[in-house]
């Protein structure tokens, strides 16, 4: 990219020739797909950021913002990345910095095998085999199925059934609702991870469905991923949202301008957790099968993963 050489009258200019930069196209494409991941509409981001949905969409379109262009001139004149010019924490300890340079550039399954290695140095160590293998924990979006067959799960193989959700509630002692709206994402997420995390120390043997945008957290995901053997339960966007409207959860329709936009916002949300979901062990697809013969081959997909995963 030519260097922009800046002066106040030629800011103009420089957002119309920056318009269509390559770098603000993929940082608006970013941020969709962050904001498809945690399940937020632009206008539920525009409230808690703070900034106008007019901003947010040039945001995501990649029109304007030319200054983050000279932030990142900057960055790459100091052979630094942004996060570390823009003050990231993490980016002040040389170890995290070596650590960084270590990892840069390598594939996923490599990257896998060092967060495995990592996990037993700093309290994450996984059950193995057969003692993970006998919690078995349900992901997915919503309308994926994991609370019906999770409990026709947890009745054939003997188990205890948990709906996290369910002990969120508990531990907030008010409805998922009442905790968005009074104390915001953060607060749900921590009551998301002390719910996993009290669900883990209580019950070795269970079936849990968890809630879709639990992937939105990598630590709450990453013990998850720890400490259970998961199964993503995929649908195609249209089943998820037929099965949801069918429950009587009209969510999906709120804030939309009707059922293409959401549908549209739904394909982008899936979009955006098909990665983190994709970690699961077992991949189980159910559209289109009728509820007794899902579960019945779920059932019996389960036990042959789950002998395949225990110690030889």
């Amino acid at each position: 990219m030519d260097r922009l050489l800046i002066s106040p009258w030629q800011a103009p200019v420089l957002d119309a020739a920056a318009a269509r930069e390559p770098f603000l196209m993929a940082l608006g494409e970013r941020v969709r797909t962050l904001r498809a991941r945690k399940g937020l509409t632009r206008k539920g981001l525009s409230q808690g950021a703070g900034v106008s949905e007019r901003h947010l969409a040039n945001l995501e379109l990649g029109v304007g913002n030319a200054s983050i262009l000279v932030l990142r001139q900057v960055a790459h004149a100091l052979s630094c990345s942004l996060a570390e010019l823009l003050g990231d924490p993490t980016t002040a300890s040389p170890e995290w910095l070596l650590m960084r340079d270590l990892l840069a550039g390598r594939s996923e399954a490599e990257l896998q095998r060092a967060r495995g290695a990592l996990m037993p140095l700093f309290g994450g160590t996984a059950r193995v085999g057969s003692e993970r293998a006998r919690r078995i924990a349900l992901v997915g979006l919503r309308g994926a199925g994991k609370s019906t067959l999770g409990q026709m799960l947890a009745d054939e193989f003997g188990l205890v059934f948990i709906e996290l959700n369910r002990e969120i509630e508990r531990l907030a002692g008010c409805s998922l609702a009442e905790i968005h709206n009074l104390y915001g994402p953060s607060a749900y997420r921590r009551y998301e991870r002390r719910a996993l995390e009290e669900t883990i120390a209580s019950q070795p043997d269970a079936v849990i469905a968890t809630p879709g945008g639990i992937v939105s957290d990598p630590a709450t995901f990453g013990l998850l991923l720890a400490q259970c053997f998961t199964v993503w339960l995929q649908a195609s966007p249209e089943e998820h949202m037929q099965r949801v409207i069918d429950q009587g959860d009209l969510r999906p329709m709120a804030g939309s301008g009707g059922n293409e936009e959401a549908m549209d916002d739904l394909r982008r949300i899936l979009l955006g957790r098909a990665a983190f979901y994709g970690k699961a062990d077992l991949k189980f697809a159910t559209t289109g099968l009728p509820l007794d013969e899902t579960c019945a081959r779920l059932g019996a997909a389960l036990r042959s993963a789950r002998a395949t995963s225990a110690p030889q």
